[in-house]
């Protein structure tokens, strides 16, 4: 728990993927921060406990579905974030999905759902949110991108390719939209210890093994590693920081 801390006190926002690791984390934290928070997930069961344990928590937080593959979906959920809890003022897009090969092993139905999952879900839930926030005159959108979108990483070929096209389209977006004051920002996680990376590495604990040797804080990150950033570029500590990229890696990428 976060004591003391309130800068987001009266903001809606809205997480994807936050049934569960960074995602619920990001959305623990900006609840904690004073954020109404839309737990958006395609896992109905998962987002509807991460919103009753914020709530039991005092917190205020609503599960819904949302599905980022479709356009469609995203803009019904924004819809109902609007009816039920009010205008979204933070969009953190966190949903992603990943499976570890080499690229000449994989087919074109991985590449298909790597890409619906990890880019144009970002796409979607920005054209969904976009209009709104300008109509008002601001907003935040915080991206979750990846260091192997920023450096590569073995076996994930078209990963790192939707994780690089992310930082891309934020700068560009971040250019579009600054005269609306609508800022829009990537955190990176490094290798972070959550469901998804345990499935990707259940069957190559020494491929994890050597990836945490080569962190200098030797450790995974967890989940609320991330959080704070997050937190950071959804709240008025930011309004000056936009088109940025920041890695939370415990050092395993270091940029000049």
């Amino acid at each position: 728990m976060t004591a003391g801390i309130s800068r987001l006190t009266g903001k809606v926002a809205l997480v994807t993927g936050a049934a569960q690791g960074i995602g619920r984390a990001i959305a623990t934290r900006l609840a904690e921060e004073g954020a109404k928070v839309a737990i958006a997930d395609i896992q109905e069961d998962g987002a509807a406990k991460t919103a009753a344990d914020l709530k039991s928590a005092g917190l205020e937080a609503k599960a819904i579905k949302l599905d980022v593959t479709s356009l469609d979906s995203a803009v019904t959920a924004v819809a109902v974030v609007e009816r039920e809890l009010g205008p979204v003022d933070i969009l953190v897009n966190n949903a992603g999905w990943d499976k570890l090969e080499p690229f000449v092993e994989s087919t074109a139905d991985t590449w298909e759902r790597v890409i619906a999952i990890n880019f144009r879900g970002v796409l979607n839930c920005c054209k969904a949110v976009i209009p709104g926030m300008q109509a008002r005159g601001g907003g935040k959108i915080v991206s979750i991108s990846s260091d192997a979108g920023r450096v590569g990483s073995l076996g994930e070929a078209v990963y790192s390719g939707c994780k690089a096209g992310i930082i891309a389209f934020s700068k560009t977006l971040a250019r579009e939209l600054a005269r609306n004051k609508i800022n829009v920002n990537v955190v990176c996680p490094g290798p972070t210890e959550t469901a998804l990376l345990r499935g990707v590495m259940e069957k190559q604990p020494k491929v994890l093994e050597a990836m945490v040797r080569g962190i200098p804080m030797r450790r995974l990150g967890q989940p609320e590693d991330l959080a704070g950033a997050v937190a950071f570029f959804a709240s008025a500590d930011a309004d000056y920081a936009t088109g940025q990229v920041i890695s939370i890696s415990g050092g395993l990428t270091m940029a000049g």
